[in-house]
């Protein structure tokens, strides 16, 4: 067998798994922004599904290019977290999860009564625009932009909003704003994501954007970890990677899917990456050489 036949079998297989790890990862992303900033948002979900059926409708509805879907996709989720952030994000912690689920409901119930959103069946034969390298250079401007984001003025808001945000305010930070700015860009990223997702899985339906799907997202950034971009993405990775991996388990898959995750909770609260934990690590064992070598 030739490389490139076992390509085509692999990408025959195994091409759903990879797009799955590259959107997830981005919404991993979208709820790194908001955790960045101290919000404990469960709104990324239904964010996501705006995206999605924005970007299908354009797409199924109006033939119009798949640039200009997603980009649709990303501002209106972007104006709807404006809208509903300006009075929600006055609340912090369970409040405002409570909140932003409630908001979450919210917009599936009103999906599930439009006729244009094709009711409780969805929408099907969403067009399959969406290639591996859309997938690629979004998700990598995603990352750069994130990365000068966090290294900027406004991230270092971000972070003094995180860690006192009563400090931050007397420090002269403008609170609401930033917080507001984390919100809508989480929201971008979420419907992004939501509208490549679309394209590539062909049908939609209400139900991919409930709570489990919000449970999910926060999940996959905690499990990585949230004190840098990189924890997200190794989350979101595995997260996507255990279903495939844990497919021979049948009946417990779920139940060792469950145990990996109290495991990591337990033992491992920042979650898998913590640049400080792994630091500590190295040099625990670079004293430890030295004084066998001594």
């Amino acid at each position: 067998m030739s490389f490139m036949e076992w390509w085509d079998g692999f990408w025959a297989t195994y091409n759903t798994v990879i797009f799955s790890i590259g959107v997830n990862a981005m919404l991993a992303l979208s709820i790194y922004v908001t955790l960045s900033c101290g919000l404990l948002s469960l709104a990324n979900a239904a964010f996501m599904g705006i995206g999605a059926y924005t970007a299908s409708l354009l797409t199924m509805q109006y033939d119009l290019p798949l640039p200009i879907a997603l980009a649709a996709g990303g501002v209106l989720p972007s104006l709807v977290a404006l809208v509903i952030g300006i009075p929600t994000l006055r609340l912090s912690g369970v409040y405002l999860a409570m909140a932003t689920l409630g908001f979450g409901e919210v917009v599936r119930v009103i999906v599930l009564n439009l006729d244009i959103t094709g009711g409780p069946m969805g929408l099907n034969g969403v067009p399959p625009l969406t290639e591996w390298w859309h997938i690629v250079l979004i998700l990598g401007v995603t990352i750069y932009a994130l990365a000068r984001l966090r290294r900027s003025k406004t991230g270092r808001a971000f972070e003094a909003i995180k860690e006192d945000e009563v400090a931050a305010r007397l420090m002269g930070v403008n609170v609401a704003g930033y917080k507001l700015l984390a919100f809508v860009i989480g929201a971008a990223i979420a419907g992004v994501a939501g509208g490549l997702n679309a394209h590539f899985t062909f049908t939609i339906g209400p139900n991919n954007y409930g709570f489990e799907n919000a449970v999910d997202i926060l999940t996959m950034a905690v499990f990585g970890g949230t004190s840098n971009l990189i924890g997200p993405m190794i989350g979101s990775t595995i997260l996507s990677l255990l279903p495939e991996v844990l497919r021979h388990f049948k009946d417990f898959r779920l139940a060792i899917n469950g145990l990996i995750l109290i495991l990591v909770v337990l033992y491992l609260p920042k979650g898998i990456w913590d640049p400080r934990r792994i630091r500590g690590f190295l040099g625990r064992n670079a004293e430890q050489a030295g004084k066998k070598v001594k």
